[in-house]
């Protein structure tokens, strides 16, 4: 299809092949990954369900890492479309870009115009940053088995006795996930990035310390950046960005962010959380202007910890099996709760993780905030046998700390998506 966008001058046949294209790409995503859902809802407004075979669903399996790579193929898409990028001509480096290993389960998204140039140019070997890659697995390996996986372990405990457990115990259990599901997806990625490098490639990043946000639209830009990024380019701009007017502008957010958070699953768990951050995004859009004391810089500290406690408090219904069981999570945060605590070794847990996250946020905002800045140091320790070596020591040995000290093995939570 790309090839017939690519020669094709007619703009009515090239919108024709385009919106035929995304019908393929949406229908099959939809089918796979929305069929029970849409046909669960249909079943409950109607009282009838769309297919006869109640177990006509559980024949299907949801093809691993469907969402990214459907998203990645339209952006392909549409920048053939918009003339941005030249048809490929290598039908194999276009399933390259698509099927592209480390990062296809769970990101970051990857354009075709980031891609496909780095197919037909390599980096060769001997440039290849090997060093810095191979930190960048450590780091990812660190914050996924040792921090993401013990905070699992509270944050998994707490949600599983939502009714028997105490307020204290709740908002434990909220910042726990909160930390969890930034170590456990920023983690995927550092190795994600780590790898592609080992194989001459770059990735984008996809974190940059969001929890330091000063608000929505900044945690936006620092959280999931290829997905925030991808709903902007082609979603949020052809919807009219806010060139169409303030009220067209808070519409094109608002459905930004509850498609941003339906493409995480087949749930309204997941629409509402969409939705909430759609109208935290207007809400500040609004505000911005109107409130002189709130966006000067001594307030800044304030902003953060309110952006950080609105963001978390949101992930309760990211994280929630059902709408009722985020709104008793909810009710048990804001009122006074008796129940059974935590036990000692989970909170001491939870402690040592939250720990070692603000020590690297500190190293992080004073000394790892550019990742070129930090690339080009790797690659001069890369140039030095003497560094290289001791690099090698350090990282064997900070591996066998990570095996030591990781806990029970847990999936990736993006993993599902």
């Amino acid at each position: 299809m790309a090839r017939v966008l690519g020669f094709a001058k007619s703009l009515p046949f090239r919108r024709l092949i385009l919106g035929v294209s995304l019908i393929n790409s949406l229908g099959i995503l939809i089918f796979f990954k929305y069929g029970q859902f849409i046909d669960e809802n249909w079943a409950y407004i109607f009282e009838t369900p769309l297919s006869s075979d109640p177990e006509f669903w559980t024949h299907w399996l949801l093809p691993v890492g469907i969402s990214f790579y459907t998203f990645q193929s339209i952006s392909y898409l549409v920048d053939v479309y918009r003339r941005e990028l030249a048809p490929e001509k290598s039908f194999f480096s276009y399933l390259l870009f698509l099927s592209f290993f480390p990062q296809l389960v769970a990101g970051p998204i990857v354009t075709a115009k980031s891609f496909l140039p780095q197919i037909r140019r390599p980096l060769p070997f001997l440039k290849i940053p090997i060093v810095f890659a191979v930190f960048l697995i450590l780091l990812g390996l660190f914050k996924k088995m040792v921090l993401a996986d013990h905070l699992a372990e509270t944050s998994d405990f707490v949600f599983s006795h939502i009714n028997e457990i105490s307020s204290k115990a709740l908002w434990v259990g909220m910042f726990s996930y909160s930390f969890q599901i930034y170590c456990d997806f920023s983690g995927y990625t550092d190795i994600a990035q780590g790898t592609a490098l080992l194989f001459g490639f770059r990735l984008p990043e996809n974190f940059k310390m969001p929890y330091l946000s000063a608000g929505f639209s900044e945690f936006w830009t620092r959280w999931h950046i290829s997905l925030s990024g991808w709903l902007k380019k082609y979603l949020y701009i052809s919807l009219g960005g806010n060139r169409v007017g303030e009220l067209f502008t808070y519409r094109n957010l608002f459905l930004v962010m509850a498609i941003g958070g339906l493409w995480h699953g087949a749930s309204w768990n997941f629409v509402i959380w969409g939705s909430c951050h759609g109208l935290l995004l207007i809400f500040e859009r609004w505000g911005s202007g109107r409130w002189q004391l709130w966006s000067s810089g001594w307030m800044r500290p304030i902003r953060i910890l309110g952006t950080f406690l609105s963001v978390s408090l949101l992930w309760i219904f990211f994280r929630s099996s059902d709408f009722g069981s985020s709104l008793c999570y909810l009710q048990g945060l804001f009122t006074k709760k008796e129940g059974f605590s935590l036990p000692y070794t989970l909170e001491m847990s939870f402690l040592y993780c939250v720990f070692f996250i603000f020590i690297g946020h500190i190293l992080g905002k004073y000394y790892f905030n550019d990742n070129k800045q930090l690339l080009g140091a790797f690659q001069k320790w890369q140039i030095s046998l003497g560094k290289t070596l001791v690099f090698s020591i350090f990282a064997s040995v900070f591996l066998i700390l990570i095996v030591l000290f990781s806990a029970d093995s847990k999936p990736f939570v993006y993993f599902v998506f």
